[in-house]
């Protein structure tokens, strides 16, 4: 028998505290084999257009930190979307809003072997599935993920053939959270998996222009629903030069979805509604632009970027608009000879 991962009646959240599972093999499957119910939308912290595919030099430790957030006043139930916008006496408009920080820790092992965690916080709020119009809201740890990398080519130096991308491949984990898992659009999927990907970015045509491509399957242990992402979209660099630093503007698509899974159900006939359910194996499949740009310093090679994602299509999910900024603060390095 199914559970519903969230019931909002009249006003009525559930609300369950989890205490935080942090890193190590033995403590995701742990996690993997309790019967938790599910979360909302997948949100687990992921660098953008394909970055990963890069690693630090040897002994190379690269400090980040990402801010971001989105708006949502748009949802699918199913393939049905709906205006969740709720219009306070004071002229605001409400729908579901996310905000979250976190950082990466990115360490290069060898020429080609690095690691990586991200972790952080998150916080996401909505009154529009409610009779009264309250605020719903959760906030705690953010969907831990970390990774090895391996670097297969290199384009820079790799050049037996033209072809030759800079790819890498990546084997990721992901551990839950802290915030109410029960609650309808929680800021991530509260579920631990195991997540194998590949990254690859190369140059061609004229100087600077070059492609990206992001792709990865999850394995979901909790909750038994797997989901994949498949990312690409070009770049186009400038510099560095003598005076000035690199500069990058990406832009791409993204499709995401759960293999399988139910549709959520919105109850009542408009905003704000009587109450939505949300099953614990909810199959969200989302169509997103991103874009974003970058600059890295010319001396230190610290890069300061921003990103923008935008949902124009989906199933079981919301219309979000993220904005975000990050900043990536590189620490010593050994190039291997």
């Amino acid at each position: 028998m199914k559970r519903l991962r969230s019931i909002v009646e009249l006003g009525n959240v559930p609300r369950c505290s989890q205490s935080s599972r942090w890193f190590g093999v033995a403590v995701l499957f742990l996690a993997a084999a309790l019967p938790w119910g599910a979360s909302a939308s997948e949100n687990a912290p992921r660098r953008p257009f394909a970055q990963w595919a890069d690693v630090p030099e040897r002994g190379q430790f690269v400090w980040g930190t990402l801010y971001e957030q989105s708006e949502s006043y748009y949802i699918w139930e199913g393939l049905t979307r709906h205006n969740i916008t709720l219009k306070a006496q004071d002229g605001e408009s409400y729908g579901i809003d996310i905000r979250q920080g976190y950082f990466t820790l990115d360490y290069g092992i060898t020429e080609k072997w690095a690691v990586d965690v991200n972790f952080g916080g998150t916080t996401v709020g909505w009154r529009s599935f409610n009779t009264n119009g309250a605020i719903q809201e959760t906030t705690g740890l953010i969907d831990t993920a970390f990774g090895v990398r391996y670097q297969i080519f290199n384009e820079a130096i790799d050049t037996n053939s033209a072809w030759t991308p800079t790819l890498t491949f990546r084997a990721g984990a992901i551990v839950p959270g802290t915030y109410d898992r029960y609650l309808a659009f929680a800021p991530g999927n509260h579920s631990a998996a195991i997540e194998p990907s590949i990254l690859a970015r190369k140059h061609f045509g004229w100087p600077g222009l070059g492609a990206w491509l992001d792709g990865w399957y999850r394995w979901m242990h909790t909750t038994g629903n797997d989901q994949y992402m498949a990312s690409f979209g070009l770049f186009q660099q400038f510099g560095p030069s003598e005076k000035m630093g690199k500069w990058e503007l990406d832009v791409g698509f993204r499709h995401q979805q759960a293999t399988s899974g139910e549709d959520i159900i919105l109850f009542g006939t408009g905003v704000p509604y009587n109450g939505i359910s949300y099953k614990a194996d909810v199959r969200e499949i989302s169509e997103t632009f991103v874009a974003g740009f970058s600059y890295t310093t010319l001396k230190r090679h610290i890069r300061y970027g921003f990103e923008s994602r935008k949902t124009f299509d989906g199933r079981n999910t919301d219309s979000k608009l993220w904005l975000g900024g990050y900043l990536d603060i590189p620490f010593g390095g050994k190039k291997e000879k």
